[in-house]
C-alpha cells in the first residue's frame, strides 16, 4: 500500500498551519514596520556616546515602567546621559516619590537632565527635582508645590434614595473616608496631620535638590503653579529652553563632543499590539477604580 505524507492524510490540518504561519509571518512584520515608523530609534541601543530619552507624560499612577528604563539606561555604557521628559500634573505620592529616588540614582552614575514640557507640576516636579538639572519653557506650568487627598460625600443623594450602608469594622478609624457619611472631626485631624507629614517630605526634597533653605520653600509650598520663569526666579530649576536645549545640555555633562549625538528610547516603547491592547484595558479599569477609590495625590487641580 502506498504511504501517503501527512499533508495528504491531513490536508485540512496541514492547510490550518500554512494559515497560521502566514498569519504570524504577516503580523510579526506589520508590527516591526510601525514600531519603527512610530520609534525609529528604539533599536540603536548600541550606538557610541548616546542620550537616553525616558517619557514621563499623562498622570503619574505606576514608577514600574520609568524604574525599568532608567535601570536600563544606567547599565548601558553607550548611554552617556539621561534627558526625562516630562508633561504631566502630577500624580500618586508613592510612584512619584519612587520615580524620584531612581532618576537621582541614576544621576550619581551618569548626568540626568529633567525637560519639562507644557505642564510638570506636583508630583511631576518632585520626579524632576531627582534630576541633575532642570530645564523648562518660560510658559511651562510647574510648582504646585503640596498634596490633596479628596473623599466623595454622597451622604445626601444616598438620604433621598433610601440608600443606607451597614459597616462593622474593626477599628474606629477603618471606614474614614466614607462616601455615606460625614467625616467627623476626628477623622479630619488624622488625615490633615498625615498630609502634613508627605508635605514636609515634598518640601525637604525641594530643599535638597534645589539648594534652598526649607523656610524658603515652605512660602510658597501652598500648591501655586508658577510659569516656567517664574519658577527659574524662585530657584526651582536651572534654565530656560526647550527639549534641544535639555539635549545639548546632557550631551555636555555626559562628556559627549559630537554635535549631534544619537537619542536612544527605550525599548518598552516598542509598538506591540498585545500590549497597547492590554494597556487600554488597564486605563479603562484605572478609570473605573479612580472614581471608586481616593489616592494620596500630589497633583495640581
Amino acid at each position: 500500500m502506498e504511504k501517503r505524507l501527512f499533508h495528504q492524510r491531513h490536508p485540512v490540518v496541514f492547510g490550518l498551519f500554512v494559515l497560521t504561519g502566514l498569519f504570524l509571518f504577516l503580523f510579526g512584520g506589520i508590527t516591526f514596520f510601525i514600531a519603527r515608523l512610530i520609534h525609529p530609534q528604539a533599536y540603536e541601543t548600541t550606538r557610541a556616546n548616546a542620550i537616553g530619552v525616558l517619557r514621563l507624560q499623562g498622570v503619574i499612577m505606576d514608577a514600574d515602567k520609568s524604574i525599568k528604563i532608567l535601570t536600563d539606561f544606567r547599565r548601558n555604557p553607550h548611554i552617556k546621559a539621561v534627558v526625562v521628559r516630562i508633561d504631566s500634573p502630577g500624580g500618586a505620592v508613592g510612584a512619584s516619590q519612587e520615580i524620584y529616588d531612581e532618576i537621582r540614582r541614576t544621576a550619581r552614575v551618569k548626568p540626568v537632565v529633567a525637560s519639562m514640557q507644557s505642564v510638570a507640576a506636583s508630583g511631576a516636579y518632585y520626579a524632576a527635582l531627582g534630576a541633575t538639572r532642570i530645564v523648562a519653557d518660560p510658559g511651562t506650568i510647574t510648582g504646585s508645590i503640596g498634596v490633596i487627598i479628596k473623599f466623595p460625600n454622597l451622604k445626601k443623594i444616598f438620604d433621598k434614595i433610601g440608600y443606607k450602608t451597614e459597616v462593622i469594622k474593626s477599628g474606629i478609624n477603618k471606614d474614614i473616608g466614607s462616601m455615606s457619611r460625614n467625616m467627623t472631626p476626628e477623622e479630619r485631624q488624622l488625615l490633615q496631620k498625615m498630609i502634613n507629614n508627605v508635605l514636609k517630605q515634598f518640601i525637604g526634597a525641594v530643599a535638597q535638590s534645589r539648594h534652598l533653605t526649607v523656610a524658603k520653600v515652605k512660602k510658597i509650598a501652598d500648591g501655586r503653579v508658577f510659569s516656567g520663569e517664574q519658577a527659574l526666579n524662585l530657584g526651582l530649576l536651572d534654565k530656560l529652553g526647550n527639549f534641544t536645549t535639555a539635549v545639548q545640555m546632557a550631551a555636555k555633562l555626559g562628556g559627549i563632543a559630537v554635535k549631534n549625538p544619537p537619542l536612544i528610547y527605550p525599548e518598552d516603547n516598542k509598538f506591540n499590539l498585545l500590549h497597547y491592547l492590554s494597556d487600554m484595558k488597564s486605563q479603562v479599569l484605572g478609570s473605573v477604580l479612580w472614581n471608586r477609590m481616593p489616592a494620596l495625590m500630589y497633583q495640581t487641580n
